[in-house]
């Protein structure tokens, strides 16, 4: 029973507190609308304070600023004004200039139209006075052919022809002084340049030949180079590309090619071949490739020294490598790398001596025959090859010009490729440097003389000097002195059209007169 009454407790208790509860969370919710609706009602007030202080800021604002534009469009007009009035003063100005010309234009116009008047006045008086002179000129020359019974067209033919001989005879004199005075002039100048030049460069000189032999260390040494039934000394051919000959000389192999490269390149390899001991045909493929890096910065390095001795600078590395495989090229005997540094010397030498700039006369003389490196991929003539090379890597016309004309295979049209041709001229004609073909010598001097000898009044000539100059004895009845100067000219034409790498020929016409009597 107690039990009951407590659970009847519990839940009366448990009723109030919930009606309590709820009771004040009713309260709770009144108070917080009503404090809501407070501050909304402030938040309102507060709003429309703010809206009506933006707006009369507005309304300020907007009435500076209507004032500031106001006074900026008032001092614009006020500009506006000033400029129209200077406009309207520059143009009055302009205006009284205008009339002040055009009053002096109409003066002088004035003026000239007097002259032309005057003028007018003048030639027609110059006229009349022409015409009268031109009727007595007419009947003096009715006199004059009437006297001399000649008309004016035949008497003038007459003196041109007369004239036409005598300044043809007075011109062959004047050229034949004038050349003969240039010709020793030159000749002296020439001489001292070139002895100078000359006295101040001397080269070594060493031949080279078209085969190259070499010792070994022993027979055995041989048989190894030979190999099992020659198939090393089959694989050296191949791959160097000369001939081997292994004759019965002892301890010797002769190696033989056209291409000294090539030559050299077979003499590297045998010689690495002998120090090593090792050949069979693997070891001289790899030995052989080793030996063409090995060369061709040989090259390139006796190119690098060229240019330092030298002192040309700025040459593109290609240049310098086929500059340095001359070394082991030749022609006529003649060493191309030696000859190149010989021509740069002497170009230096001349161009010092003439004024002109040393180092381009240098680098054009070393490149003269640069096109001698290149291989069977280029064709034409060595010197346009070289030319063609040369302008490719950088070099100027001037020195490609120069490259092409050393040889006379272009006409030098520059001080420097006359200088390179002289240069050139000289270290291929003094004593030792080529060994001449003696067949292709003797046909050059049949050539010379018998293109002198196709000539009119051309008794006889004779090549001397090797092949420098042409004497011509001719016919004194039929060749008179004024006319062997022209027989020179025309015989220099025809060589020079005829054999245009002949180079400088001199023509000399030996003219003799005899006199005879027979006393009885």
């Amino acid at each position: 029973m107690e039990l009951v009454f407590a659970l009847v407790g519990v839940i009366v208790g448990g009723f109030i507190v919930f009606a309590f509860k709820r009771l004040q969370d009713q309260n709770s919710k009144k108070s917080a609308k009503a404090e809501a609706e407070r501050i909304l009602n402030k938040a309102k007030s507060e709003s429309l304070k703010i809206k009506k202080d933006s707006e009369s800021k507005a309304k300020d604002f907007e009435t500076k600023a209507r004032r500031n534009v106001e006074a900026d469009i008032n001092k614009q007009r006020a500009q506006l004004k000033n400029k129209e009035s200077q406009l309207e003063r520059r143009l009055k100005e302009i205006d009284d200039q205008f009339k002040s010309r055009q009053d002096e234009n109409d003066k002088f116009m004035n003026q000239l139209k007097d002259r032309e008047e005057k003028i007018l006045i003048s030639e027609n008086r110059i006229k009349d006075a022409e015409k009268t002179n031109q009727e007595q000129i007419n009947n003096l020359q009715k006199k004059l052919e009437s006297v001399a019974q000649m008309t004016q067209e035949q008497a003038r033919r007459e003196l041109f022809q007369v004239l036409e001989e005598t300044a043809k005879a007075e011109a062959a004199k004047k050229i034949a002084q004038i050349e003969e005075e240039a010709q020793k002039e030159a000749d002296k100048k020439g001489r001292n340049i070139l002895a100078r030049a000359m006295a101040r460069f001397a080269s070594e000189y060493t031949s080279e030949r078209t085969v190259s032999v070499m010792s070994l260390t022993s027979d055995e040494m041989k048989g190894k180079i030979i190999g099992r039934e020659g198939r090393n000394i089959r694989t050296l051919e191949a791959h160097c590309g000369v001939d081997l000959i292994v004759d019965d000389t002892p301890e010797t192999i002769v190696i033989s090619g056209f291409d000294p490269v090539r030559r050299e390149l077979a003499r590297r390899t045998i010689d690495k071949l002998m120090e090593d001991g090792r050949v069979h045909p693997a070891r001289i493929e790899e030995v052989v490739e080793k030996q063409k890096v090995e060369l061709a910065k040989s090259m390139k390095e006796e190119g690098d020294k060229v240019i330092v001795e030298l002192g040309v600078s700025q040459i593109h590395n290609e240049l310098i490598k086929m500059l340095g495989s001359l070394k082991y090229r030749s022609t006529h005997a003649q060493n191309c790398l030696n000859h190149a540094m010989e021509v740069a010397h002497v170009s230096g030498l001349l161009a010092a001596e003439l004024g002109m700039n040393v180092k381009i006369a240098k680098r054009a003389g070393l490149l003269h025959n640069i096109g001698l490196a290149a291989d069977h991929t280029f064709e034409g003539s060595y010197a346009f090859v070289g030319a063609e090379i040369a302008k490719k890597y950088g070099e100027s016309d001037d020195v490609c010009h120069a490259i092409r004309a050393h040889n006379d295979y272009e006409k030098p049209s520059s001080a420097l490729a006359w200088i390179v041709h002289c240069a050139n001229t000289l270290s291929n004609n003094r004593p030792g440097a080529r060994r001449q073909q003696m067949d292709s010598f003797i046909n050059r001097l049949k050539d010379l003389e018998s293109i002198a000898n196709s000539f009119d009044g051309v008794m006889k000539s004779v090549a001397i000097q090797a092949g420098r100059e042409v004497r011509v004895l001719v016919e004194s009845s039929r060749v008179t002195d004024d006319q062997s100067l022209m027989l020179a000219r025309d015989i220099v034409k025809k060589i020079e059209r005829e054999l245009p790498h002949a180079g400088q020929v001199k023509v000399t016409i030996v003219r003799e007169t005899r006199s005879v009597e027979v006393a009885r």
